[in-house]
């Protein structure tokens, strides 16, 4: 299935994306990239792949503009301003909303690094809208006092020997009031790169989607059930 190029207006950006929607969505994933990442990261390029072939759609999308991206090389700023990108992911997720071919999809997030805390914040803001979240090595503590606002259920990857990042997970985890997990992978360090590493990450973010999202028709379809 080939993805389609995407473009997000957001207020004086446009946001560049690659919308991918297999036949029969019952759902739909939205990444967010992490520190100086973006939508052609080959690890959630990979993921994206995974995601789509269960059956669920994905927009994989570049949270700042070209011009910011220059910025941020030089700076480092963007990529920790955490409200920013909240707001880039709200403004991707009303999109999605209103797209003919993903109107009818539940969202998940699926968050790296800062973009996990990004994806928290706003799925706090949009809770009606989002209906799960999965980090891979995350900075979910980026999110403060939003963890506990989160209603999506969260899954929280981290390597075995990212060490750091697994404390702030843990303590991440003491703070959110929802259905969590928290798996950690075996010798994995930050990225994944260790052989058979991402490919855990993939089936355990496949399996938390398709457990957790389900289009608005099949809530429709189960609502009237419930009631005969």
């Amino acid at each position: 299935m080939e993805e389609r190029e995407a473009r997000v207006p957001l207020g004086q950006v446009a946001l560049e994306g690659n919308l991918g929607v297999p036949e029969g969505a019952r759902g739909v994933v939205l990444f967010a990239h992490g520190s100086g990442s973006g939508r052609h990261s080959p690890r959630n390029r990979y993921v994206a792949e995974e995601l789509r072939q269960a059956g669920l759609a994905t927009l994989l999308i570049d949270l700042l503009t070209p011009e910011e991206e220059e910025v941020d090389m030089r700076t480092r700023h963007l990529r920790f301003d955490i409200r920013l990108l909240a707001e880039r992911l709200i403004g991707a997720t009303d999109w999605l909303k209103g797209d003919p071919s993903t109107r009818n999809l539940r969202v998940g997030y699926f968050g790296a690094s800062t973009g996990a805390g990004a994806a928290l914040v706003a799925a706090a803001e949009h809770p009606e809208e989002v209906g799960a979240i999965v980090s891979r090595g995350g900075r979910p503590d980026l999110a403060e006092d939003a963890l506990a606002r989160v209603r999506a259920p969260t899954l929280l990857i981290v390597g075995g020997d990212d060490v750091p990042v697994i404390e702030m997970n843990q303590e991440a985890m003491e703070q959110l009031r929802v259905e969590k997990e928290l798996k950690i992978v075996s010798g994995a360090t930050h990225l994944f790169e260790e052989p058979g590493a991402l490919e855990e990450v993939a089936r355990l973010a496949t399996e938390w989607f398709v457990r957790h999202l389900r289009s608005i028709t099949d809530y429709s379809i189960a609502s009237d059930g419930a009631s005969e």
